[in-house]
């Protein structure tokens, strides 16, 4: 597999993590940006594995349940003629094979995209794209757009119920948050989002959607049944990264600017922080694991965090670039 670059004993001696588990975990894939590439990490030894080459510039990323296809949005695009439709593809998304250890193809998009979300069965990949006011629709049998959905502007992150009924889209340009119906993908209602949301996450029981907002430095609590927001707790400045730990009752949120990870706790609003320089910025928190991956929006490592304790376990050296939206498969 030429685009597999092996990484056994270079990044062996520049990670710098404790004793490894013998076992296998989780794979995590990350897309990093600039640097072109995507690589994946063993979660039980936070060990890079492989590095994927040929996509540009990749923000967002999912993979597809079976493990067997990643799908990268890319942050870049080529001008549009003047008079050109507003869905005229103008960029892509790269579709990588990770047995085969390379990308398989591609698949037009119109706008950059800047995250991404896959429907439960893997059937269609949701991308939102901030320059169009909206989301497209992928359908991984196809490898086409079948559908683009108007949203609002500056539209940021999707979230999708475990059932694959709805999906929810945050837009940062008016405040609000998209619930569409991915039966018909249709726009059904228009939520509270706080001010400029970014990153959600549904709660556990889905009853509950919790948006960030950056700017204001809070996260927002709305509510499924109401759409109203009715609770916002201030975390701290410019705000980025946001998941659900494996308790179901702990939020972990990125501080850019006061440079340090926060523990939320949902039942009682009471925070614990973790100091983490330069610019702690995306994360997710890996399932079943106890462990929070973050990472430096400026410096190229992940910070691997252990979700209980709080306390810094280990950083992940990368290869180049900076580490954005992650990818967890079982």
């Amino acid at each position: 597999m030429k685009n597999v670059i092996a990484l056994a004993a270079t990044l062996a001696a520049a990670l710098s993590f404790g004793a490894s588990s013998a076992l296998a975990g989780p794979t995590v894939y990350i897309p990093l940006g600039t640097a072109n590439l995507v690589i994946a990490v063993d979660a039980a030894s936070s060990r890079i594995t492989a590095t994927y080459s040929g996509v540009d510039n990749a923000h967002g990323l999912v993979a597809t349940p079976d493990g067997e296809y990643l799908v990268a949005g890319s942050l870049l695009e080529t001008p549009l003629p003047a008079g050109s439709p507003p869905t005229a593809p103008n960029s892509k998304l790269f579709v990588v094979h990770p047995g085969h250890g390379h990308v398989m193809r591609t698949i037009p998009v119109a706008g950059w995209t800047h995250h991404q979300a896959i429907t439960p069965n893997g059937r269609y990949v949701v991308s939102t794209h901030p320059t169009r006011g909206g989301v497209s629709v992928v359908d991984m049998q196809s490898n086409q757009v079948v559908k683009t959905i108007e949203t609002g502007p500056a539209p940021n992150y999707t979230a999708i119920t475990r059932d694959g009924g709805r999906a929810y889209v945050s837009n940062s340009g008016n405040g609000s948050l998209s619930e569409i119906d991915i039966a018909t993908w249709r726009v059904t209602r228009t939520l509270d989002g706080g001010p400029g949301p970014e990153h959600i996450v549904l709660s556990t029981d889905e009853q509950t959607l919790y948006s960030l907002n950056p700017q204001a430095g809070t996260v927002s609590a709305v509510s499924v049944q109401s759409g109203k927001v009715v609770k916002s707790h201030k975390i701290g400045a410019k705000l980025h990264g946001l998941d659900l730990g494996d308790d179901g009752q702990t939020l972990f949120i990125s501080s850019v600017g006061d440079n340090k990870l926060v523990a939320l706790d949902l039942r009682d609003g009471s925070q614990r922080s973790l100091a983490l320089s330069p610019a702690p910025y995306h994360l997710n928190t890996i399932r079943g694991t106890g462990k929070v991956y973050v990472s430096s929006r400026s410096d190229p490592v992940i910070w691997v965090v252990d979700q209980k304790s709080l306390m810094l376990t280990g950083t992940i050296k990368l290869p180049a670039g900076v580490g954005h939206q992650m990818a967890v498969m079982p």
